[in-house]
């Protein structure tokens, strides 16, 4: 009876996990009829996958390791996923067994695959779309109370990237979530503004962050649900969009969501920054140096300019950038570059932000092959002018070395371009990203 348990449990766990080893089914079907034997089970000693955690945020270290296979074999390990948008993604790497017949992928060496080398998140950072698929997709997590499902499989032998012939030899099922159990979304639709604040676990009150996303548009919530989960209440402002209540946008609307913030209840109100990507790092940067009603403690600035400068409208800022269209470049795969369009940084001071107005500390992170925005050529001239005015131990600056545009969280699948639309113009074409994945 005790045996006849132990296989209903071990399907059990297989079913939940959604797991489809058909040498494992083929393995039940083998104990069920045969029964328990030092024989039988000296002939079918199964491969152990061990994932750890089974269930994290997505920017929490995991542990991959398969044992109980033959020393010095060569598997095939493999993550796979299906994202919100219904596209399957994966990676694979190449690995070699030791002695005792077991790999660890967080300290032995891919010989290929999706990447090579030791890289202990490489399953994850290195997953893109699978063969016969969408091209040119970011993994993009829009619905945020549901988890990364990641199906990790080992397979016998070197696979060439094609498995819908190979059988699996072990499967292991991960969980990677935006939120942590307790964290809160409230929809924003008042005094004007739109957004989605995420509220950490507990009564607070916690300190508060404004989430500026960039050109991209719309309404962005992934990185703020993280950052509640990590204890901040944090603030998804849409302010980007084809709508026509966004046309006129300008430094009221972001005084307007950064009044919201500083007075809510479960926030501490001495303890507001700012967090802008892209085009949102030049809104951070304009409207905490404007004279005005936002006086924040801190700002986060990843891949932005100070060449652009928001007032009255948005629109404005974004007429003042088509004057230079012409300066819109293609590389030699019809992926678009935009850097050139604030470049060369203007000297006169009337045509930038005067970051010498800044008070609170700012965090500056570019790349240095920034495809998109002449990241790092704003940063030396971000520093300079501190410096001059007198603010520079204000600053902190980070330039990555061969990094494109797009930071995101740690360990998100890293691109080199995807699909991009124009909110203006429509227009499709392929952004030049070569993203990387920093914690921050």
């Amino acid at each position: 009876m005790a045996f006849s348990a132990s296989v209903r449990t071990l399907r059990g766990a297989l079913v939940s996990g959604g797991f489809s080893c058909l040498q494992t089914r083929e393995y039940l079907k083998r104990v069920e009829v045969i029964g328990p034997s030092a024989k039988m089970e000296a002939k079918y000693i199964l491969p152990k996958i061990t994932v750890q955690p089974t269930r994290g945020l997505v920017d929490e270290m995991f542990y991959i390791a398969v044992s109980n296979i033959s020393p010095h074999q060569e598997v095939t390990i493999r993550s796979f996923l299906q994202s919100d948008d219904k596209d399957f993604w994966h990676a694979y790497a190449y690995y070699v067994s030791d002695n005792s017949g077991v790999v660890n992928v967080a300290e032995d060496n891919s010989l290929g695959g999706s990447y090579t080398g030791r890289e202990p998140t490489g399953l994850i950072w290195s997953l893109k779309p699978v063969p016969g698929g969408r091209t040119a997709l970011r993994l993009r997590k829009t619905e945020i109370f549901t988890p990364f499902v990641i199906n990790i499989s080992v397979y016998k032998g070197h696979i060439k990237g094609d498995f819908k012939e190979e059988t699996a030899l072990a499967c292991a099922v991960m969980e990677r979530w935006y939120v942590t159990p307790g964290v809160s979304r409230i929809e924003v639709k008042e005094n004007g503004i739109y957004g989605a604040l995420f509220l950490p676990p507990g009564p607070g009150p916690f300190p508060g962050l404004l989430d500026l996303w960039g050109g991209g548009g719309g309404l962005v919530e992934y990185r703020s649900a993280l950052l509640a989960s990590h204890g901040y209440a944090t603030l998804a402002l849409e302010y980007l969009s084809s709508k026509t209540e966004f046309s006129k946008i300008g430094e009221k609307y972001f005084e307007a969501a950064f009044g919201y913030l500083e007075s809510h209840p479960q926030v501490t109100r001495e303890h507001v920054g700012i967090f802008g990507l892209c085009f949102g790092a030049s809104v951070t940067l304009s409207v905490a140096a404007n004279e005005n009603k936002i006086n924040p403690k801190c700002l986060v600035c990843v891949s932005g300019t100070h060449v652009i400068r928001i007032g009255e409208s948005i629109d404005k800022a974004f007429a003042d950038l088509k004057l230079n269209e012409e300066k819109t470049r293609f590389d030699e795969n019809n992926h678009i570059i935009w850097r050139e369009l604030a470049l060369p940084i203007p000297t006169d001071p009337n045509k930038k932000v005067n970051v010498g107005n800044l008070k609170c500390p700012l965090l500056l992170i570019a790349g240095s092959d920034d495809q998109n925005w002449p990241t790092p050529e704003s940063a030396e001239d971000i520093e300079k002018m501190m410096k001059e005015a007198g603010n520079g131990h204000l600053l902190t600056k980070i330039i990555y070395p061969k990094t494109g545009h797009l930071i995101e969280p740690p360990y998100s699948p890293h691109i080199r371009f995807s699909n991009f639309v124009d909110l203006h113009t429509r227009k499709k074409g392929k952004a030049k990203w070569y993203s990387i994945n920093i914690n921050i």
